[in-house]
């Protein structure tokens, strides 16, 4: 989950990074690449700008995976890009518009785009296969789960720090 949400059909993918859409660009898919002429003057600019900042609505929670908090009738609710449902977008529709990760996503991770998973907590890496370790694991063990250290002998606990004694 990204949080503040992206922008512009942006996909959130692993640790709340944004995957722009096509014309988009920024850390949330904020800004619209095309919007502005070479031409355009900044005082033109600014007012556009303005306008898309000064009348923003706001969706409690915030709407996931690119949708984009819009108001109908007085009534605000988060718009779904394609693939996409649910009062906050939160739930794919993966029948309409299959990602394909031919390196398959692990550890309970989702693919979110073609060859990107989107990562559960304290995982990461191109196919969620990396645990992350809160504190580092010593002595040569490994990081084998989120924050769970697999020791090598004679070393022990939570950070195999402990050395056992025969």
């Amino acid at each position: 989950m990204c949080d503040p949400p992206c922008q512009h059909a942006g996909l959130c993918i692993r640790n709340s990074t944004c995957f722009c859409s096509k014309g988009y660009e920024g850390g949330l898919c904020q800004y619209d690449i095309g919007m502005f002429s070479l031409n355009a003057s900044r005082e033109a600019a600014a007012a556009i700008l303005c306008l898309c900042i000064c009348f923003a609505v706001s969706c409690e929670g915030g709407c996931w995976n690119g949708g984009e908090c819009i108001s109908v009738n007085s009534i605000v609710k988060c718009l779904c890009p394609f693939s996409w449902t649910g009062s906050k977008c939160q739930e794919a529709t993966p029948h309409l518009f299959p990602a394909i990760c031919p390196q398959g996503c692990r550890n309970g991770g989702s693919c979110v785009a073609p060859g990107i998973c989107s990562c559960p907590e304290g995982w990461v890496g191109g196919a969620c296969h990396k645990a992350i370790c809160r504190h580092p694991c010593l002595n040569g063990g490994k990081c084998v789960a989120p924050n769970v250290c697999r020791c090598r002998g004679p070393y022990s606990g939570a950070q195999c720090k402990e050395k056992e004694v025969h």
